[in-house]
C-alpha cells in the first residue's frame, strides 16, 4: 500500500548555482539539476566514456570553427535545470562561457547504456521543452543512435514535451546534424 508523497524541496537554477558556488558538492560529484530536482549519475564505463570522447572528437571535426563542442558541462537549461549532457554543442569560443553557462545548445547528445529508459523517457522531454532543436542519444546497448527532433508538446511526457521525429541509426548509416547539415557522419564512428 503506498503511504502518503514524500515531501521534496524543488531548486531553482539559480539557487543550484549557488551550492556549487559555496562548494557544497566535491569535486567530481556527478549532480546535475533536472526540473528542480538534484540527480546524482552514474559512475561511467570504459565504452561510456569512450563513446563521450568518440562524439566529441567528430562533432568538433563537423562543427569546426566558431563552435564549443563541451563534453560533461554544465547548460542552463531553463529556471528548473542545469543538466550536464555528455556532449552538447554551443555557437561561440571557451571564453565566452567564463562567467554563465551556455543556454542554447544546438545539438546536445546522450551516451546511454544503463540510462537509457531515463535518457528516452526524461532527458527528450527536458530538451523537447526546451525547445533544443536536435537530441541524440548514443545507445551503447543496441549499438545505434537515436536522433530525435522537431521539439512538439506532448501531455503524456514526463515534462509536456517531446520530439516529433525519432530516426534509429545502425552502424552502416550516416547522419548530418541540423547545425552542420553538409556533413555525413558514419555512426560507427560514434561507437566505442
Amino acid at each position: 500500500m503506498p503511504g502518503p508523497a514524500l515531501p521534496m524541496k524543488r531548486w531553482k537554477r539559480i539557487e543550484y548555482e549557488r551550492l556549487v558556488d559555496k562548494g557544497v558538492f566535491e569535486p567530481g560529484d556527478r549532480v546535475e539539476l533536472i526540473d528542480g530536482l538534484l540527480l546524482v549519475s552514474e559512475p561511467q564505463s570504459s565504452p561510456h566514456y569512450t563513446a563521450i570522447q568518440l562524439v566529441e572528437r567528430v562533432l568538433s571535426r563537423a562543427f569546426g570553427e566558431g563552435w564549443n563542442v563541451r563534453t560533461q558541462a554544465p547548460i542552463a537549461l531553463d529556471d528548473a535545470s542545469e543538466p550536464e549532457p555528455d556532449v552538447a554543442v554551443v555557437r561561440g569560443g571557451v571564453r565566452d562561457f567564463a562567467t554563465a553557462h551556455p543556454a542554447d545548445p544546438v545539438l546536445v547528445v546522450e551516451v546511454a547504456a544503463s540510462s537509457l529508459a531515463f535518457d528516452r523517457e526524461h532527458k527528450a522531454s527536458l530538451y523537447a521543452r526546451a525547445g533544443r532543436p536536435e537530441y541524440w542519444i548514443v545507445n551503447l546497448i543496441d549499438r545505434v543512435l537515436e536522433v530525435r527532433r522537431e521539439p512538439v508538446p506532448e501531455p503524456a511526457a514526463p515534462y509536456g514535451w517531446d520530439y516529433a521525429l525519432v530516426d534509429v541509426l545502425g552502424p552502416a548509416d550516416r547522419v548530418s546534424t541540423l547545425g552542420a547539415p553538409a556533413i555525413q557522419i558514419p555512426v560507427i564512428d560514434l561507437l566505442p
